[in-house]
């Protein structure tokens, strides 16, 4: 029955799994997997954070999943990691992960760590699934303005400036998203990788893309998790590896 799903070769019963599932899904800012290991009664730690991180796999969009489409947001934050010390920075210039994110408004994001913040990377990475008769809605940051030539429209907000609304031109939708992708690092997570970055951002832009605005709840949130489970597989030494 788990033979070419996430849960192959697992020893943990299925209605365990379940159960992790409906955790992962109904936790605003995720879950740790030392409160799964207690909640679920594993074991050991290492079982509750391998199973976090299938789980996390599963969420992952497909490559063929619909393009992001209308009114866009993109904006970049860092998370992760830990600051220069010699160097006094925040943000950009840190050895924090830059992690960029697109969001419809009211609907679905998209978000990935990045190498870096350059044009060439953020379009391959994240704006690649924007539809680009969209319309891209941004800081004032430059590495935006050759990407924003692709869109059917780019609008600057001025943060510099102390502009963070101009009518319809905002990036308050993308700050709301990393708000929350930030809560669930400092709060529940403390620390995250670089080499894990992704499969979290997977697990952020699951639950945005199922929230309660869009119709979910905590049980359709779940078993829209559980539907993806096939074709997938990560095994421990891979984890280990990133």
């Amino acid at each position: 029955m788990t033979v070419g799903t996430i849960m192959e070769d697992s020893h943990i019963s299925l209605s365990k799994w379940v159960l992790a599932f409906h955790k992962i899904c109904s936790s605003k800012k995720g879950i740790s997997a030392l409160q799964l290991q207690r909640e679920l009664g594993l074991g050991s730690y290492k079982s509750a954070w391998f199973m976090a991180h299938r789980i996390r796999l599963a969420l992952e969009k497909s490559p063929l999943a619909e393009k992001l489409s209308g009114i866009v947001e993109a904006d970049e934050t860092y998370v992760g990691g830990k600051p220069a010390r010699d160097s006094g920075k925040r943000g950009r210039g840190t050895k924090k992960t830059p992690v960029v994110v697109a969001v419809e408004r009211n609907g679905k994001a998209f978000s990935k760590p990045v190498d870096n913040i350059s044009s060439a990377e953020i379009e391959k990475k994240v704006l690649s699934q924007v539809d680009h008769t969209s319309v891209l809605m941004t800081d004032e940051y430059t590495t935006y303005i050759p990407i924003g030539r692709t869109f059917g429209g780019h609008h600057r907000i001025l943060h510099s400036s102390g502009e963070y609304s101009r009518g319809f031109i905002y990036t308050n939708t993308a700050e709301s998203y990393f708000s929350l992708l930030k809560r669930g690092v400092i709060g529940i997570f403390h620390f995250i990788s670089r080499k894990h970055m992704e499969r979290y951002c997977a697990e952020f832009d699951f639950r945005w893309d199922h929230r309660q605005a869009l119709g979910y709840n905590d049980s359709q949130r779940r078993d829209a998790a559980v539907s993806r489970i096939e074709g997938k597989r990560l095994m421990f030494a891979q984890l280990l590896r990133g």
